[in-house]
């Protein structure tokens, strides 16, 4: 199993020609091709293993377009706090589904607010302002058609508005469309059903409540919930465009003469509010279905709940395309003030949220837990922060474009600009970003002293070569920076607790600047409106630059390997997890990979009574661990399990200790024969597990790996070896001893005459070689 940066299965299994033996284009199960037909030959085959190797790298790059899915990362860091609660004891289920809910609707007020900053850009700043504005539209022949100087039968405002909605609807569109897509990618894939699925013999399981999470039928089937959830979802987008169009004229007509209007504009904004209810129910009620497999989709609830939606946007639509002579627009669109209540909402949900951590984690503390429980809020905290900073950018961006002199006579004031909560919002992205400045510089004093410190150590560790100076501060300078990883909690919470800070002084500020005419700053002192004003158009020409370096490198992670190292840590361990909280999130690729690799060792193990070793590097070995959770207790008995360069405790077991924490990965080692996990000092991902000794004295964790295995030349050595840190695991011996000694340690068949051969350790000298250092599985029989 490779880690996050791909691999071939050339390169993996150390053979120009490779078969594939089961899966498709996306992610299959690869063989030599001398050893396609193993299982015919047992004879060929005693005295090695057979290796296999499980490509799932299509999974999560694919081709280029899928960089697009880096603007969706509010979504996607807003699932990760759903998963990263703390581990709950007894008589905690009321706090965990509380937990739950509040995240839910945390990633629904985001879904919210990105339809929103749409319909501000498209409805307010273009058809509201810049449409109502002679000298606006003067150089714009795209906008002609709008202009109220025009006398068009577009002209009117609330026509303006319907038109100008299907911006914000198609992307609502849109983003139904890619989960809805994804979904026959991801979700549709069935896993076993359970205990019984192939391969699980007569062995028992414990009750569905007993086994860990990700050993639980359901858990990695999430097209029930996704669908639940898309369909609230693009429900709450909608009502917001439909509330958008129809806002303006209903608080225009109850102003007006027309009684049947304005109680129209009242039943349509009573609709709306019905409607907005309704999504925000089904977010509430509806949670995960893990205990069994559940195959049900509630038909009726996501047909008939974003059609009601569009079907009241289309009656917003036409109320708003009243003829109505005597109606101008000027200011800003009414209803500006919907950001600040949804900042205001995000900002109580997370502290709801983090005294809901905080409940769970003294129930049943553990030492190694992020943030002491509140990772999951920090997160949720910052989700809304990257929501809310690329909404008033973008809005505050697009306001500085409409406001450049297209014709002669256009001035500044003459657009009222965004709502005052985003320009506050665009003024707070330099000021998140000076934030970061003083931890990152004491960081970086921080690894440059314990590199200093780790000098002596490093030669200690080489005291039978000659030292050199340059070398060890190489080597020393590497273990340190290696270290910056286990710094990530703090960095978050410092990170979390700013951005709580800068968006309460943002609400206040635009709170006591709102009714002020002009820019959000007026009214202030001199010195403190030309810091904000430069603060706003700073925090503007960021967002444009930030829209094009995601853009970039999203291209550039899923075509250069090197690139794609670099930032695909947070990228795969965000898809990793299923959408539990918000449907328009990148999907998750392990609801793919974690069937594949269940069926194919149950399937293999049952057909052929053999044993098996399932090696995994980095993100490889979270996949390798989540499938034998997934196993028949029978299966799983045939199954030894080698990690290494293994993010499991170290990233996974202290950001996600219900799933990943001391308890479950106790379990693990339990549940399956043997398990063995390499790990080096200089690698910045990979760890220790720290599980104790069993009852026999063996450990789970094999002693720190040498890193470089020669410290400078040598007769074997002539050139200098590199620092691996991450990579080329299987490089070292240890790799291959290490996965002999598994072999060795798994039952022999019960029946001797089995045309399955029996393992005899492959050393180093197998005649096979090692694979590139992404990972391979090894099985005792025929495969692995």
């Amino acid at each position: 199993m490779h880690g996050v940066g791909g691999a071939t299965p050339q390169g993996m299994l150390d053979d120009p020609r490779t078969v594939r033996v089961t899966g498709d284009g996306t992610a299959a199960v690869y063989r030599r091709a001398d050893d396609a037909d193993a299982e015919s030959r047992p004879d060929r085959f005693r005295d090695g293993p057979v290796p296999e190797a499980y490509v799932w790298s299509n999974l999560t790059s694919g081709n280029g377009s899928r960089a697009l899915w880096l603007l969706l990362l509010p979504f996607m860091v807003v699932n990760l706090a759903h998963w990263m609660r703390p581990a709950a004891s007894g008589g905690r289920g009321g706090s965990v589904r509380l937990y739950g809910v509040l995240v839910r609707l945390v990633a629904l007020t985001l879904t919210v607010l990105l339809t929103a900053a749409a319909c501000e850009v498209a409805l307010d700043l273009v058809a509201w302002q810049c449409a109502g504005t002679a000298a606006c539209t003067g150089g714009r022949g795209w906008l002609s058609f709008l202009a109220a100087a025009e006398g068009g039968w577009w002209s009117q405002p609330g026509r303006r508005l319907t038109a100008a909605a299907l911006v914000p609807t198609a992307l609502v569109a849109l983003l139904w469309y890619l989960s809805h897509r994804t979904w026959s990618a991801y979700e549709s894939q069935r896993p076993p059903r359970g205990e019984a699925g192939p391969g699980a013999g007569e062995a028992t399981e414990p009750p569905h409540g007993d086994r860990p999470a990700l050993g639980r039928p359901g858990f990695w089937y999430g097209r029930r919930l996704v669908a639940r959830l898309r369909a609230a979802h693009t429900a709450a987008g909608l009502l917001t465009v439909a509330a958008a169009v129809a806002g303006a004229a209903a608080r225009h007509d109850r102003g007006g003469d027309s009684a049947p209007l304005a109680v129209l504009g009242w039943c349509v904004e009573g609709a709306l509010l019905a409607g907005g209810c309704t999504a925000a129910a089904v977010v509430c009620r509806r949670g995960r279905s893990e205990r069994h497999l559940d195959q049900r989709l509630d038909g009726t609830l996501i047909t008939w709940l974003p059609g009601s939606a569009a079907a009241l946007l289309v009656v917003a639509a036409l109320y708003a395309s009243w003829s109505r002579p005597g109606w101008t627009s000027s200011g800003s669109l009414p209803g500006d003030a919907t950001f600040g209540v949804i900042a205001l909402a995000q900002g109580c949900l997370v502290l709801a949220l983090a005294a809901v951590a905080v409940r769970l984690y003294r129930r049943a503390p553990a030492p190694r837990t992020a943030l002491r429980g509140l990772a999951g809020p920090a997160v949720a905290m910052l989700a809304c922060a990257l929501g809310g900073l690329m909404a008033g950018g973008v809005a505050q961006r697009v306001a500085d474009w409409l406001a450049a002199p297209a014709a002669p006579g256009l001035d500044r004031g003459a657009l009222a600009g965004p709502p005052v909560m985003l320009s506050w919002q665009a003024a707070a992205i330099p000021a998140v970003l000076l934030t970061l400045l003083v931890p990152v510089a004491y960081l970086a004093g921080r690894t440059a002293v314990a590199a200093l410190r780790l000098a002596p150590v490093v030669e200690a560790e080489y005291a039978d070569e000659r030292p050199d100076p340059v070398r060890t501060r190489t080597i020393a300078r590497i273990r340190a920076a290696a270290r910056l990883t286990d710094a990530a909690p703090g960095l978050a919470g410092l990170l979390a607790g700013a951005t709580l800070l800068l968006g309460t002084v943002g609400v206040a500020g635009a709170w006591l600047t709102g009714e002020v005419p002009g820019t959000a700053f007026d009214g202030a002192p001199a010195a403190l409106d030309g810091a904000a004003e430069a603060a706003q158009s700073l925090g503007s020409w960021l967002v444009g630059l930030g829209f094009l370096l995601f853009v970039t490198w999203g291209r550039r992670a899923y075509r250069d390997a090197s690139a794609r190292r670099t930032i695909g840590i947070l990228w795969d361990v965000g898809t990793f997890w299923p959408r539990a909280a918000h449907p328009f999130a990148p999907p998750c690729y392990a609801e793919r990979a974690v069937p594949d690799l269940t069926w194919r060792m149950a399937s293999w193990t049952g057909r052929t009574g053999g044993r098996l070793v399932i090696s995994g590097h980095s993100q490889g070995s979270v996949l390798a661990a989540a499938a034998v959770w997934q196993l028949p207790a029978a299966t799983r008995r045939r199954v030894a399990l080698l990690t290494y360069g293994s993010p499991l405790e170290r990233l996974y077991g202290r950001w996600f200790p219900a799933y990943f924490g001391r308890g479950p990965l106790t379990g693990l080692r339990h549940d399956v024969h043997c398990w063995r996990n390499l790990w080096r000092h200089t690698d910045p991902i990979g760890g220790p597990v720290g599980l104790p000794a069993d009852a026999a004295g063996r450990e789970v964790d094999h002693p720190v790996l040498r890193d470089p295995v020669v410290y400078g030349r040598t007769g074997d050595h002539p050139l200098p070896e590199p620092v691996l840190g991450h990579s080329d695991y299987q490089a070292d011996p240890a790799f291959a001893r290490e996965r002999t000694a598994l072999l060795d340690r798994l039952p022999l068949p019960a029946d001797p005459l089995s045309s399955v051969p029996t393992q005899r350790g492959a050393g180093p000298d197998d005649g096979r070689g090692p694979d590139d250092g992404h990972g391979q599985g090894a099985c005792g029989r025929s495969s692995g």
